[in-house]
């Protein structure tokens, strides 16, 4: 396993759980959470000194998810 694949495998969709959301290792922290307070200017610090139970790795698995969501493919005429 690569570790990009290892990143992912931090993101769940647990129905039921945050509505189906994507989630960090199961807990009820979603990707958009990370993914607005970073959006916001909050540096990772400040967000693993919120939320203990993040690690380094989870902010950047979020990351990876966001960007793989939206890597569509060009259609060119």
């Amino acid at each position: 396993m690569n570790s990009t694949t290892v990143l992912l495998t931090r993101i769940t969709q647990t129905p039921g759980q945050c509505g189906g959301r994507p989630c960090i290792r199961g807990m009820r922290i979603r990707v958009t959470d990370i993914l607005e307070m970073l959006a916001e200017n909050v540096s990772v610090a400040e967000i693993l000194e919120d939320f203990p139970d993040l690690g380094l790795e989870d902010i950047q698995a979020c990351l990876l998810f966001a960007a793989r969501r939206t890597d569509f493919p060009r259609l060119t005429a």
